[in-house]
């Protein structure tokens, strides 16, 4: 088990970084390299948008791996994922400036963030899966928060990664050639994690799946079967997880912005404060996982979002103070509070699908919650701080998302003794 959560935990950590990368050059120098002709402020919110457009392919991403998770295996799916990931990174650190190739840097942009979106959406219920179909029952939570800590860590290591090329550079380096550092770097990250995922085998699950020889009789597509038994299953699992995104993204991505242009601090001093933020996350994120194996993940869920709903109020007046200290504190609690209902789900939505399916429908709530919290929101969050010029009104809009997914919540079951080890304790259709 440690062996295969070290594994889920590798391949989540590198697809999450450089996923995060893309959101912190976004954030710091995309509006300038990629938009220079539209200005700081539009050319930031255009950076923006390519950020969420990956969020819009990651549901896709987890019905096209889904299926290949479901029918061929989650260990040759999750090597696929990862090289897609990784060229795609690649590709984006060596893409040349509109001031070099016009219009088809962004587009290519466009591109290659969609290919990032695609992969990050098949990776993360195939990473979980790894270690929530082989774990035993009594500290699934605690195995399945391996791949959880894959955003936190990545966050904190992107953060250090960027805070490492602007103490070493100028600005007019950093913005000409040192934003790519981290993304051509990353190749040493992917070839690492193949290594690690080459090494293991597959799931007790589906391997007991596969040698029944699919006792269920189905051939139907994975993607058929979600839709048709679990509908409801697979939107109250996205409604309860998405203030989870909206928060994580609203720190990870627009307070990186906010911090350096609206707050005038220091690149690096956001840069740091973000590092300080993601191990916040990661803390409270294990803090959560293990609870849920005594005390149920639906309860630790509910209390995570009801914690967001008192974060989402209280956080942004503290960074509006505008000191170094505030936005620190401020941004550990935005990302603090989701942990705790985050560390949870690595289990309960597994937990939530029968094992012919599992792969499919554990990755379309998954990322149906990130278009809605991390794809949205941060668009929406430029367009609020721009009206009412104070970004109170963030907080008052995650506060109202950390609502809605404690109601969806609450009309989840608590999963945490199901049994996933064969397609017989499959969940009543809903």
């Amino acid at each position: 088990m440690r062996r295969i959560a070290l594994a889920s935990m590798t391949g989540t950590v590198i697809e999450f970084y450089d996923f995060f990368i893309y959101g912190t050059a976004a954030a710091l120098v995309f509006n300038k390299v990629f938009f220079p002709e539209l200005g700081a402020a539009a050319g930031t919110a255009l950076a923006l948008a390519t950020f969420g457009v990956a969020f819009v392919a990651r549901p896709f991403g987890s019905v096209l791996f889904g299926h290949f998770g479901d029918r061929l295996g989650r260990k040759r799916t999750l090597v696929t994922t990862l090289l897609l990931m990784g060229l795609s990174t690649l590709a984006i650190g060596l893409l040349p400036s509109t001031g070099v190739i016009g219009w088809v840097a962004p587009a290519l942009l466009v591109l290659l963030r969609v290919l990032q979106g695609l992969a990050v959406g098949g990776e993360w219920a195939g990473a979980t899966l790894l270690t929530a179909e082989n774990a035993p029952a009594k500290v699934r939570g605690k195995y399945a928060l391996y791949p959880q800590l894959g955003p936190s860590v990545a966050f904190a290591l992107a953060s250090a990664t960027f805070l490492t090329t602007a103490l070493t550079m100028s600005n007019e380096a950093f913005l000409a050639w040192g934003w790519r550092i981290p993304f051509i770097g990353s190749v040493v990250l992917v070839a690492l994690g193949l290594y690690v995922r080459l090494a293991i085998t597959e799931t007790a699950a589906f391997a007991r799946r596969n040698e029944a020889g699919n006792a269920s009789g189905s051939t139907r597509l994975p993607v058929t079967e979600v839709l048709t038994r679990q509908p409801r299953t697979v939107l109250l699992g996205a409604g309860s997880t998405m203030a989870v995104f909206a928060f994580f993204y609203i720190g990870v991505t627009y307070l990186t912005s906010y911090g350096t242009q609206q707050l005038g601090l220091p690149r690096p001093t956001v840069l740091a404060m973000g590092i300080i933020g993601g191990l916040v996350f990661a803390a409270t994120t294990i803090a959560g996982a293990i609870l849920s194996d005594r005390v149920g993940r639906r309860r630790m869920v509910i209390i995570g979002n009801a914690l967001s709903v008192v974060g989402g109020v209280i956080a942004f007046p503290i960074i509006d103070l505008g000191t170094a200290a505030s936005f620190g504190l401020g941004l550990s609690i935005v990302l603090g509070v989701v942990g705790i209902a985050y560390g949870p789900i690595g289990a309960q939505l597994p937990e939530l699908f029968p094992t012919r399916y599992r792969y499919t429908g554990a990755g379309m709530s998954y990322n149906l919650a990130g278009v809605l919290g991390g794809g949205v929101v941060p668009l929406i969050a430029t367009a609020l701080v721009a009206t009412y010029a104070t970004s109170l009104a963030i907080g008052l809009l995650l506060a109202g998302l950390a609502v809605v997914s404690l109601a969806c919540t609450l009309l989840l079951p608590d999963s945490v003794d199901e049994s996933i080890s064969a397609d017989a304790a499959a969940p009543v259709a809903a």
